[in-house]
């Protein structure tokens, strides 16, 4: 049986291709390579199928390739996954595309956002034939045996009759181990590694990919829909089998992986068995990950830096211990500087802090607070970014109570938290403070701390100009007075925080201006494409 599994991405982030391509001939793009359809891909290969897999950053399989290609294989189910509510308008448009020129294929929606959302996406968009919940491997092979009967496969939300029939939930897959690793070698794209949201800096140019070693995070966050797509639970895979994976990327040539775990540093005993097998089978491959500041397997950083961990991202949040506890974040100011001291210590090169401004009740005083506060961190890296609110996290049931969202009109967008929440602070007083924070923050690294500044930078200028460099330190004294550096073009792949925000507004407007959009975008896309054509080489200064 022949399954398409489609990647649907924003089009504002797609990916810019490299000038060259890689030794093996794939075309090199910055991103995050889409680990959900090639988990799903080796299942189905696994069980006997044959599964093709499209990701829509790749500038050689548009929408109308991908439909040329239905039209002639004919698969018996086409896939569309996606994660969030920024997709959720393209996989329609796709879907009804498809669906207009092939009315006889079966499709389905997967990911985070379908399913939490089973019921209602299936009425908006009753083109598509299956909305799966919950994990995929077990749902996708369930689902390949009974595509005419699927009353019976849990998970499933359909329609027959015209009426949704939501099938009960499947149960969560706690053995993890069960499936192979992902098929990461039949997507026809090779990715860049660099730093994610707002900071467009290349890390390496080995060949990246990423690995989830665990799902699902128990805190509750007001801002987080996790805990309810996992059910509150948190799900490991066994430490050997980690290790396993690292030896499969190793003899396919990867020379840097990114855990893409919500919370990797939650088990202590398992960290450690990872670190010792990593190093006992003499695996030099660099990798990042996640995990909260109030973690207790802190003093295995050391251990993980000596495993070639390199990357460590905190959520910071905020440097208000108020905002932090309106933020539920079950963590304290003294939480993060031990956590972010003792990963410096242990020797991790970058160590990353995610903040969030715009809070409800934050205070002008607070964001001030907040800038202070990271520039008293030991941080290499920082992203500050304006918070919004999603269907199923904590505090959109909140608004919902409070009557700043409508549930049953506005179930498939999300708001920036400052555009409907009169406790927060007003948008334009938002970015001016941001704005002068960071300016501060920069300045204050650049003059206080010149050595771990000039350490991040010299990687930097291992794989970007040095103009590039330059101007990403720079922009905050200067403002956006020249259009974007070939690093913030290429950083629209990993959802840059500017672009986020624009993608509020599209899940807020109808379908036929959405097809408008569209188009301008993509003509916009190509226009930028085109300008910064003559500096896209990577690499272009070698050290």
């Amino acid at each position: 049986m022949l399954v398409f599994l489609i990647h649907v991405r924003d089009p504002q982030f797609y990916a810019v291709p490299a000038s060259s391509r890689g030794a093996n001939g794939k075309l090199r793009i910055m991103g995050f390579p889409p680990i959900g359809i090639m988990s799903l891909s080796a299942v189905v290969k696994q069980a006997g199928h044959e599964c093709i897999m499209f990701d829509q950053a790749n500038p050689d399989t548009p929408n109308g390739v991908i439909i040329e290609e239905i039209g002639r294989r004919r698969p018996a189910l086409v896939g569309l996954s996606f994660l969030s509510t920024t997709s959720y308008p393209y996989a329609k448009i796709l879907a009804r595309q498809i669906r207009a020129a092939h009315s006889e294929v079966l499709m389905a929606f997967g990911g985070v956002f379908a399913t939490l959302n089973a019921q209602l996406v299936k009425l908006q968009c009753p083109e598509v034939d299956f909305v799966c919940r919950g994990d995929g491997e077990q749902l996708l092979l369930d689902l390949l045996e009974r595509l005419e009967d699927p009353g019976t496969v849990p998970g499933v939300t359909w329609a027959k009759d015209g009426r949704v029939i939501h099938n009960p939930n499947q149960s969560i897959e706690r053995h993890l181990d069960r499936w192979p690793f992902p098929d990461r070698e039949s997507l026809p794209l090779d990715f860049i590694e660099s730093m994610p949201l707002d900071v467009p800096a290349v890390l390496s140019m080995e060949r990246f990919t990423t690995m989830q070693t665990s799902r699902g995070c128990p805190w509750p966050c007001v801002f987080c829909d996790i805990p309810l797509f996992n059910e509150g639970k948190w799900r490991a895979r066994s430490a050997q089998h980690v290790v396993d994976e690292f030896k499969h990327l190793r003899d396919l040539g990867y020379g840097s992986v990114y855990f893409v775990d919500d919370h990797f540093l939650l088990q202590p005993k398992r960290i450690e068995a990872i670190c010792k097998g990593i190093c006992d089978e003499g695996i030099t491959i660099q990798w990042g990950c996640e995990g909260r500041v109030d973690s207790v397997a802190q003093h295995l950083f050391p251990a993980m830096a000596k495993a070639h961990c390199r990357t460590i991202m905190f959520g910071v949040e905020s440097g208000s211990q108020k905002v932090l506890d309106r933020l539920q974040k079950e963590q304290t100011l003294d939480d993060v500087r031990t956590a972010v001291h003792n990963a410096k210590r242990a020797g991790i090169e970058i160590v990353h802090g995610f903040f969030v401004v715009g809070s409800p009740d934050e205070t002008i005083e607070d964001m001030k607070a907040t800038f202070r506060f990271a520039s008293e961190l030991p941080l290499d890296t920082f992203g500050f970014n304006r918070l919004c609110v999603y269907r199923g996290t904590p505090l959109w049931q909140e608004y919902v109570k409070r009557g700043l969202v409508d549930d049953a009109a506005d179930w498939y967008k999300y708001f920036k938290c400052s555009e409907i929440d009169p406790t927060c602070l007003p948008g334009p007083v938002i970015h001016a403070q941001r704005a002068a924070g960071l300016r501060r923050l920069f300045l204050y690294k650049l003059l206080h701390h010149p050595l771990q500044t000039a350490r991040l930078l010299r990687r930097f200028l291992r794989y970007m100009p040095l103009r590039d460099v330059l101007y990403l330190i720079l922009k905050p004294f200067f403002g956006g007075r020249r259009g974007p550096t070939n690093a913030e073009v290429l950083s629209r792949a990993v959802e840059h925080g500017a672009m986020k925000d624009e993608a509020a507004s599209l899940t807020q407007i109808s379908d036929e201006v959405l097809e408008v959009v569209m188009r301008q975008s993509k003509a916009e896309r190509q226009r930028i494409q085109h300008e910064a054509e003559p500096r896209r080489e990577l690499p272009v200064i070698p050290v």
